[in-house]
């Protein structure tokens, strides 16, 4: 039974570091008490993004070295510390983006990579699903501190002051459940034939995991980082505006258990059919019109944003070893850290130049769509036909079961 109670610690994790994809419930309260802007507002949060993908890289080898738990402690502390000097900003921008962008960042490495590599390793026969299940936690996380957030401020909290809190509360959650991370036999299994950045760029696979990986999160994040406000500029009641971040929220975590489970049939296939899912989605929210529109299109492009999580650490698994992702997920993480840094507050400096959204989706749209096509074309160059043959026969009638075909 401890590899249960690993899993679940792990989802607990997961599920308290997800609150950071609330950030939009944040932003209007943070513009009409403090006075930031929505390209401020955006840039916080792609910080807060970009500094968990290159702590992950640290953290992913020290895990190895020290284990997760010790690791995923530190990662508590900084979390809780960040949070914590934002409470404490004033509504300074500096700090905030000092508190809640570089030491919470920190502290969202850490926990992500220690409760994600270790799951794995107590289940390698089914990486995709337990990845997709892990994960599902960090998405549905921001369901509840968004409907948390606004709870409390309609009950007289500052935003500053529910900062504090999650400082405070989360991090103290986050610290307990990092003392129940173990590996199987109680020590890191050693890490065989992991490879640093520099070296891993040489392998045609791991490029394709990089294109991947920034082509799905940076329309994700886009509509992470501005979906309320999205919503407002679009002239839905706040109300409306709130409940699309949620289901967003509902929609990412249902995903990623979906295509984690998607990738153990149809292996490398299920990437560039991500892709060309969340091209759709995007398009179709640039479009919505009006409320239930705009609610059920949020909801399906969370869906399909939320495969990156679940695909490509089941991916890496296949390709690097099990015992090696913690070492090279990461690099392929940085990818979602450069979206990260660049997708919102891209979205938020379009707004505030324009007025619309639109534009920014549009671009969104494009990076998805190229982004499918070209995984398709690579993957299929490396993996051989046995992906499409899989897809093909998964679409058919008489389906039987099959195996990880890449």
């Amino acid at each position: 039974m401890k590899r249960y109670a690993v899993v679940a610690a792990s989802v607990l994790i997961q599920a308290c570091l997800g609150g950071i994809y609330a950030w939009s419930a944040f932003a209007p309260h943070l513009a009409s008490a403090h006075g930031i802007t929505a390209g401020q507002s955006g840039l916080i949060f792609g910080v807060a993004l970009a500094t968990l993908t290159v702590a992950m890289v640290f953290a992913g080898r020290l895990q190895e070295v020290h284990g997760p738990r010790l690791v995923a402690v530190a990662g508590a502390v900084a979390y809780g510390c960040g949070y914590w000097v934002a409470s404490a900003s004033g509504g300074s921008f500096p700090l905030l983006l000092l508190g809640a962008g570089m030491l919470a960042g920190v502290g969202l490495g850490c926990g992500y990579v220690c409760a994600l590599a270790t799951s794995i390793k107590w289940f390698p026969r089914h990486r995709g699903l337990v990845t997709g299940i892990v994960v599902a936690g960090f998405g549905g996380g921001a369901i509840v501190l968004s409907n948390l957030t606004e709870a409390l401020i309609q009950g007289g909290w500052t935003v500053l002051g529910v900062f504090r809190f999650m400082g405070l509360g989360y991090g103290s959650v986050i610290l307990v459940a990092a003392l129940m991370l173990s590996v199987p036999g109680g020590a890191a299994a050693a890490a065989t034939g992991a490879r640093g950045g520099g070296r891993l760029i040489a392998d045609p696979g791991f490029r394709a995991f990089l294109l991947g990986m920034f082509s799905g999160t940076f329309g994700g994040l886009l509509v992470i980082g501005n979906l309320k406000p999205l919503g407002l500029a679009g002239g839905l009641p706040s109300e409306t505006a709130t409940l699309a971040v949620g289901v967003f929220a509902i929609g990412n975590a249902s995903g990623r258990v979906f295509w984690g489970w998607l990738h153990d049939r149809l292996g490398w296939t299920s990437i560039p059919l991500s892709l060309g899912a969340l091209a759709v989605g995007l398009a179709a929210l640039a479009a919505a019109k009006g409320a239930a529109a705009f609610v059920v299109v949020a909801a399906a492009v969370g869906f399909t944003f939320g495969a990156c999580f679940a695909l490509y650490p089941a991916r890496v698994a296949a390709r690097f070893g099990q015992e090696n992702v913690g070492r090279v997920y990461p690099w392929v993480f940085l990818a979602y850290g450069f979206s990260g840094l660049t997708a919102p507050a891209v979205g938020g400096w379009i707004y505030d130049l324009s007025g619309s959204y639109a534009p920014a989706l549009v671009g969104a749209v494009a990076v998805a769509a190229v982004g499918a096509a070209v995984t398709w074309r690579w993957l299929a160059a490396i993996e051989g036909p046995t992906g499409a043959v899989a897809l093909t026969r998964s679409l058919a009638p008489d389906t039987g079961q099959c195996g990880d075909p890449g």
